[in-house]
Formats: C-alpha cells, sequence, structure tokens
C-alpha cells in the first residue's frame, strides 16, 4: 500500500465541498458525496496509478475523476499528495498554468516535512 497525503488547500475544498452540498441538496447527498472522496482517498493509497495524465495538460500533475470531483496530485517518490479538489466542470487543466507552481510547491514542502518528521523519529529510536 502506498501513502498518500492530502495538503490542507485539498482538506479545505473538501470542506467546501461538504458545506456547499449540505446547503444546495441536504445532508445525505453531502454524505454520499464525502463517502465516494473517502473511497476514491483509499483506491489511489492502494493504487498511486490510477492518478492519471490528461491530454490536454502538459504538466507534471496527475487527476483522479470522483465523479463531478476532480483529485489534482502528485507523486513525489512513491508518495501520493492530493494537491486540491475541483468540481469538474471548473476548467482547472486552464487555470494550472497559474496554480501550477503554488500545487507544487505545497507538495514539495508537504514531502520535505513528512520527510523530517520520519527522520527525526528514527533519530529518537535510537
Amino acid at each position: 500500500m502506498s501513502r498518500l497525503h492530502l495538503t490542507e488547500r485539498a482538506l479545505d475544498d473538501i470542506e467546501h465541498i461538504e458545506a456547499f452540498s449540505v446547503e444546495r441538496w441536504g445532508r445525505r447527498v453531502a454524505d454520499e458525496s464525502l463517502d465516494d472522496l473517502n473511497d476514491a482517498l483509499t483506491r489511489l493509497e492502494e493504487n498511486l496509478d490510477l492518478f492519471a495524465t490528461r491530454p490536454d495538460y502538459e504538466g507534471r500533475l496527475r487527476f483522479y475523476r470522483v465523479r463531478k470531483h476532480v483529485l489534482i496530485g502528485d507523486v513525489i517518490a512513491g508518495t501520493g499528495y492530493v494537491l486540491s479538489v475541483w468540481h469538474g466542470s471548473m476548467d482547472f487543466v486552464g487555470r494550472l498554468a497559474d496554480l501550477e507552481p503554488s500545487l507544487l510547491s505545497e507538495a514539495a514542502i508537504l514531502a520535505r516535512r513528512i520527510e523530517e518528521g520520519r527522520s527525526e523519529g528514527r533519530s529518537s529510536e535510537r
């Protein structure tokens, strides 16, 4: 099983999806959306190869569709990072040119923090 982490941005996106869904369609539909997202995260954790490229995008980010949403991520040294969650109707590919540098930077920062935490954990075990 792979490791999969979510950035603060991705967690905020999921909270927004929940709030919007509750307001628009009610708690039951919101819970179904959250369950679908959770199931998708489990699948990705089991197989990071499910993060796919897109023919209309040449960057390094990867994508995974969940119903009407798209998980946007990166894989660094065998660890997956969900960077953001967007509605599929958004022109996210067009917007990525502007957002990609900050998303990749967030992934690198999170990867570095996780690695530093592992290093501290290893050294404290000695």
